[in-house]
């Protein structure tokens, strides 16, 4: 696969996610975060489970890869949990945050992945990055509002989310190139997730807590459609497209294409929710969007 075709599918994969913030705030008004995260990614398991036993049987036809190893499988559930982690936080900061605001902030992640490069993995990156880094960071604040008052629990819980999901970029990045079986670890991390969202769910109905309201037909057939679209399409079909697209490309310059996500996040904010900025959030958006495309 060429590197524009790649590039093109990361794209789509942007186009996706930031249509389906909007699903995710409309799913919460019938069913719990992690309910909403359980329900979705066990779906999307099974609607990628097919192709990735698919290519199991491709690969061990032509041998074209090892045999997956403990460590292998090891690695795909890591995966996994940190997908979840960043899912779940960007999923219950949602619960008082809007869409414009969590696509625009789950957006750090692409400065976030190479200062975690460089900082951690001690791969060289350009000066560019630390410059890009303040310039994200005052997007951030005037996207609150210009001050501290502005940004509410949701709004740190998706900052937070950021991180995991730059490190879930350089794991796929690492081990998508390593193992050669893209929709396998797709397959894997949404089964991984799926099932940590419905143990969140039940740990959450056990313990009381008030965002979680009990499981019933009448509010997974309200929640259905958003179910459907995050599953199927943002989840099953984007995040397959990510690992197969990270495949042909760098990790950074997948960053800045999955990064499009903020933008098409807060198009549908607009349209569909009739979401709204302050002119100052404008400018943050701005100055944020900036950052990430340098």
């Amino acid at each position: 696969m060429s590197r524009l075709t790649a590039n093109s599918l990361l794209l789509l994969a942007g186009l996706v996610w930031g249509l389906g913030f909007v699903a995710q705030e409309t799913a919460m008004d019938d069913i719990g975060p992690f309910q909403f995260v359980g329900l979705r990614f066990l779906l999307a398991a099974l609607v990628v489970a097919p192709f990735a036993f698919s290519e199991i049987r491709k690969v061990r036809q032509t041998g074209e890869q090892p045999h997956l190893t403990g460590r292998d499988w090891l690695l795909m559930i890591l995966i996994g949990c940190v997908f979840f982690a960043g899912m779940a936080l960007q999923q219950i900061g949602l619960l008082a945050t809007t869409v414009t605001n969590a696509g625009m902030l789950t957006g750090l992640y692409v400065v976030l992945v190479p200062l975690i490069a460089w900082s951690i993995l001690r791969q060289p990156q350009p000066r560019l990055i630390a410059v890009c880094a303040i310039i994200a960071f005052i997007g951030t604040w005037l996207l609150g509002g210009g001050s501290l008052d502005g940004f509410n629990w949701g709004d740190l819980l998706v900052i937070i989310s950021a991180i995991f999901w730059a490190a879930h970029v350089l794991l796929i990045g690492k081990t998508v190139s390593g193992l050669g079986r893209p929709v396998v670890i797709a397959a894997t991390q949404f089964a991984v997730c799926g099932t940590l969202g419905m143990i969140g769910f039940a740990i959450c109905r056990l313990t009381g807590v008030p965002f979680e309201p009990p499981l019933s037909s009448e509010t997974l057939l309200a929640a259905g459609p958003e179910l459907l679209y995050t599953a199927i399409f943002a989840g099953g079909l984007a995040f397959t497209l990510q690992a197969i697209g990270q495949r042909y490309t760098r990790p950074a310059d997948a960053a800045i294409l999955l990064s499009s996500e903020a933008l098409f996040a807060a198009i549908g904010g607009a349209v569909l929710l009739a979401e709204r900025l302050q002119p100052i959030g404008y400018l943050g958006c701005a100055l944020l969007f900036g950052a990430i495309i340098t």
